[in-house]
């Protein structure tokens, strides 16, 4: 089946014991899935330990008062997010986040050394400098901001990653002319940002992966000129690595949330994508992971950076290397809206994968696109509807796999270290009937990540940040 494209959240607990066997490190995981923004809250809570490197799993083992665990929590399209779009956005976030923190059992949260936590790349959040308080509603990863292009693209370098209407600068500038309040308190953070100020109160932090797009460059490690010469340049927060340990777990938090340790830190995040690479270990030049939730979205390491904004393609740094890819609007959010998880797991038994569909489609859930094609005005195409469900699903899987193919094609073309295997993460990354497709399409090997969730790869920066 599909598997869990949901609104729900999840956190997982990574145990690194004092003394692991070589190549070994044992965790246990800690799934919370939880709907706070609902009148009725349901809450489930399952334990599993793994042992990363050996692959063993669903052995229960017990914690001892040596041992010490990472947490990490994913706020991405496969964690957190809400139904309804009148509701307010940051009090969800920020109601999930205490929500998952109330659920980590009492007796292990002493053994918490570290946190942190991924967030949606370009959710950009305008706040009250001295308050943390949101002073407009956030602004949404996939949301474009059109009337503020022509002056972007006037200061940044041509083809920039922030030359896309969607980018965190964009954003900020839209609301930079837009505003008529006073703008001297003001201070802009990402959703992971705002998230872990919750955490450590100390506002004005971020990390290299999340400030990418509003104009900040990894290689040099610091601001442009030619956006620092910005009159709201004021507005941008501190960058630092992702799993760089930013301070303690605030004392208020820590009464709120009884039995968190004093010396339990809180790091720096990353986004979604990046934490869902990181959970799926893909470590040498050529692997790549394609992350099927809401939307897909594609990271390859390669040894070059690569940057064009024509394409909706950009590169992250990962230490020494670069994470070259981008984020397409297709995904799981089509499939959710014409089929029931049941029917997708149903219908998916019938489908054929070796044989090709003869339908030709670009599955978008509305209007625009980011990548591989960079075009706000693209219009869904979804049509015709055979009479058949199973050719129709058939059509849309097929149709998302060459969107695939098409962007693994584009970033060689534009000088990334060539795609050899993929890795896949997400709720997509269930269906055995889809990946076959992906697999014929790709022209390449296709597997489903050891490790899917990204809140695992969060809790891989948590584990950093104490090293």
């Amino acid at each position: 089946m599909l598997g869990s494209i949901n609104h729900s959240s999840t956190l997982s607990i990574l145990l690194y014991p004092l003394s692991p066997k070589p190549g070994c490190c044992s965790s246990r995981k800690l799934n919370v899935r939880t709907h706070p923004w609902e009148k009725s809250v349901e809450k489930s809570v399952k334990l599993r330990t793994m042992v990363v490197g050996c692959k063993i799993e669903n052995q229960e083992m017990g914690f001892q008062a040596s041992e010490r665990l990472y947490l990490g929590m994913d706020f991405g399209t496969s964690g957190a997010r809400k139904k309804e779009d009148s509701l307010d956005w940051a009090l969800s976030w920020k109601t999930t986040l205490f929500s998952l923190l109330e659920d980590v059992p009492v007796h292990l949260r002493p053994l918490v050394a570290s946190i942190s936590l991924d967030g949606t790349s370009a959710t950009t959040l305008i706040i009250d400098s001295k308050t943390g308080e949101p002073l407009a509603r956030p602004y949404l990863y996939n949301e474009s901001c059109p009337d503020a292009l022509p002056l972007v693209k006037s200061i940044a370098p041509i083809n920039h990653t922030v030359c896309s209407g969607s980018s965190t600068l964009c954003k900020l500038v839209s609301w930079w002319n837009n505003d008529d309040s006073d703008k001297k308190s003001t201070m802009l953070l990402h959703q992971a940002d705002w998230l872990l100020w919750l955490l450590h109160g100390q506002l004005g932090v971020s990390d290299y992966n999340n400030a990418l797009k509003v104009g900040y460059d990894p290689e040099a490690d610091s601001y442009p000129d030619w956006l620092l010469s910005q009159p709201y340049a004021q507005l941008l927060p501190m960058v630092k690595a992702p799993g760089t340990s930013i301070g303690h777990l605030k004392g208020d938090i820590r009464t709120q949330f009884a039995g968190f340790s004093e010396d339990c830190i809180v790091c720096t995040g990353t986004t979604d994508s990046i934490a869902a690479f990181l959970a799926a270990r893909a470590t040498k030049p050529g692997k790549a992971v394609t992350s099927l939730g809401s939307t897909l979205a594609i990271k390859l390491l390669s040894t070059t950076r690569i940057e064009d904004a024509r394409y909706g393609v950009y590169s992250h740094r990962l230490d020494d290397k670069w994470l070259v890819g981008g984020a397409s609007n297709t995904g799981g959010a089509v499939l959710k809206e014409n089929f029931s998880d049941e029917q997708l797991e149903k219908l998916s038994e019938h489908i054929n994968p070796m044989e090709a569909s003869p339908l030709d489609y670009y599955p978008l859930k509305s209007v625009g696109e980011r990548f591989p094609v960079a075009n706000p005005k693209m219009e869904p195409r979804l049509h015709p509807r055979p009479e058949s469900d199973v050719e129709y699903l058939h059509g849309i899987l097929e149709s998302i796999a060459r969107i695939e193919a098409k962007a693994y094609i584009l970033l060689k073309d534009l000088g990334a270290t060539q795609v050899d295997e993929v890795f896949t993460a997400g709720g997509g990354a269930k269906n055995d009937k889809w990946t076959k497709i992906r697999e014929r399409v790709l022209g390449l090997p296709v597997s489903r990540a050891t490790q899917t969730e990204a809140a695992y790869g969060a809790a891989l920066l948590a584990l950093k940040g104490c090293q």
